[in-house]
């Protein structure tokens, strides 16, 4: 008894190191590479835990870093979302079919660049008054560009409703990124299942801005799905009427007054956020607060970041993270805040970051730059 014992440890025992040979033999030399294309590396972008904001609020922050997406930028999710479901629906099918959307540069590069990968035509209805590096960019990765200037949504030559005419027109498909739940879709589906896996499902506030809602729509409602006691914020710039239509129920921000715009479509430097309309993806949303984040916030933000975390990112990214704090100043110490940098700050050499515009914009916004002691007083 004792020997059969000892003859089924030893055999045991021989099996296992066979075994774990075997597994060191294929890891090193016959497992075969992964073949990952472009599309396949969309999402699963890492989280970033801010040392300096955190300490500061005593709370964790987090960003999760969409720019590290292939195209740079989190507009690659509902690109990919958009094109996969035009394609399961026939609206896409052959080579050479046209992709027709209204945008404000981000989601633009990334539906060029899929669109490139799939073999489509990318038509894009822009803005003419976006940095040059959008611009440039969308040039190179062999979008069509149409700049028209900057009107209201109910204005029929605003940008996105030029697309739509010209997508009916051809016979093309319309992303329209807007109205599309594509764009919910993605992020209920896979960026908020990410945040929620990342942080252990410890996470206690979600932050965003909302250029087409897609983003705060499908995150809130996974994680309010996993956890009702989340908090959404909805970060939101000057000139956009989203601030108070969740504060207080009024879809309406005195910018829109007749004659006091400066600017279509918003009087802010940031760009592809904002909203003064209820878009489908927005309508989708369930955030609990909603704060004003002012253009000196967001520079002063930016300059933060850059000096204290080691990070360099666009505007929408600053502004949320101006938001963050305020969240935390809301909802006192101690919570688990997430929001996105959704894109770089290269994108925005020539305006967000160019003291030149800046000057020629509004010279008061430099004294934003000039914020240097390491606390965070510029945030209001």
């Amino acid at each position: 008894m004792k020997k059969d014992i000892l003859t089924s440890i030893f055999v045991g025992a021989a099996t296992f190191t066979v075994l774990h040979i075997i597994k060191r033999l294929w890891r090193k030399y016959l497992r075969p590479i992964r073949k990952y294309t472009t599309i396949d590396l969309i999402g699963n972008t890492p989280l970033l835990y801010l040392k300096e904001l955190s300490k500061l609020t005593k709370c964790e922050i987090y960003a999760k870093l969409e720019y590290l997406n292939p195209g740079g930028s989190l507009k690659d999710r509902l690109a990919k979302q958009i094109v996969l479901d035009a394609e399961e629906a026939g609206q896409l099918k052959n080579p050479g079919d046209k992709i027709y959307e209204g945008t404000s540069g981000s989601t633009g590069i990334s539906l060029a660049l899929l669109a490139a990968f799939r073999g489509y035509e990318c038509i894009l209805y822009l803005p003419d008054d976006l940095s040059e590096e959008k611009y440039n960019s969308l040039e190179l990765v062999g979008a069509k560009l149409n700049k028209v200037r900057p009107v209201s949504i109910i204005d029929s030559e605003h940008f996105c409703k030029l697309a739509e005419k010209a997508a009916k027109a051809t016979n093309g498909f319309y992303a329209n990124q807007f109205e599309n739940t594509s764009n919910f879709k993605t992020h209920y589906q896979n960026t908020g299942p990410e945040i929620y896996k990342q942080t252990n499902g410890k996470v206690t506030t979600f932050v965003s801005s909302a250029g087409t809602g897609g983003t705060i729509a499908g995150i809130s409602n996974y994680l309010k799905h996993r956890n009702p006691k989340v908090k959404v914020v909805l970060a939101d710039p000057p000139g956009s009427s989203l601030m108070n239509k969740i504060n207080f129920g009024v879809l309406y921000t005195h910018e829109e007054k007749e004659g006091h715009r400066v600017r279509h479509p918003f009087d802010t430097i940031t760009e592809g956020i904002g909203l003064n309309r209820l878009t489908k993806n927005f309508e989708l949303a369930k955030i609990d607060q909603a704060y004003r984040v002012t253009d000196e916030e967001s520079l002063a933000m930016a300059k933060f970041l850059i000096e204290k975390e080691g990070i360099f990112v666009g505007s929408s990214s600053a502004l949320n993270a101006v938001a963050c704090v305020k969240a935390a100043k809301t909802f006192g110490e101690g919570q688990t805040i997430v929001t996105i940098f959704s894109d770089s700050g290269t994108r925005y050499m020539s305006k967000f970051y160019s003291k030149q515009w800046l000057t020629k914009y509004n010279e008061k916004l430099l004294d934003s730059l000039k914020h240097n002691n390491g606390d965070l007083s510029f945030v209001l």
